[in-house]
């Protein structure tokens, strides 16, 4: 029996944080999957899809859960003949290192009863502001997105979230007890 006392939600999630170069190392990686298979999502999808699968009701497996979302696994895309695949195992391993690390942060996170989200213990999902970015942008390269749609805040992380509850709409079924599944409603 070990001594070591179990970390409480607040301290896992501030030894989980990922770091900016973790981010940037997996944006790396989503990129050059990109480059064997061009449907492979964004890293603010990807977190939607994440945090989805920390609150279904049961864990979803690894198996289970990588071919729905980077196609790894599934074979050749019928329109297009490309095949989602990593460079190498090291990619692979690094990737899953750091899904599983985002993921226990997550978890943490939203595991943590906190008062404000000015509290470093809050959680944080990874979004973009693209409109934002854009209209920061100089005139002369603001004009290289006009007409084009640009998604509002966090439209992407939440269709990486839709996503998963789209794929597994058994986990976000109410209870079939009455009163419990009143009390989730309420």
């Amino acid at each position: 029996m070990s001594n070591t006392p179990t970390p409480t939600p607040a301290e896992s999630a501030d030894d989980t944080r990922l770091s900016i170069e973790a981010f940037d190392e997996l944006d790396a990686i989503l990129d050059d999957l990109r480059t064997r298979y061009e449907q492979t999502p964004q890293w603010e999808f990807c977190d939607g899809f994440l945090t989805a699968l920390v609150c279904c009701r049961r864990p979803i497996p690894d198996e289970e859960w990588l071919p729905v979302l980077l196609s790894i696994g599934e074979g050749k895309d019928e329109e297009t003949g490309e095949e989602a695949s990593w460079k190498d195992e090291a990619q692979r391993g690094t990737f899953m290192k750091l899904w599983h690390q985002r993921s226990a942060e997550v978890a943490a996170s939203l595991d943590t009863e906190v008062e404000s989200l000015e509290d470093d213990r809050a959680f944080v999902p990874e979004v973009l502001d693209v409109r934002g970015n854009v209209a920061a942008l100089p005139e002369a390269e603001r004009a290289g997105f006009d007409g084009e749609d640009l998604p509002s805040f966090a439209q992407v992380w939440a269709l990486g979230f839709m996503f998963a509850v789209e794929n597994w709409p058994e986990e976000w079924q109410p209870p079939r007890d009455r009163e419990l599944a009143q009390a989730v409603d309420a």
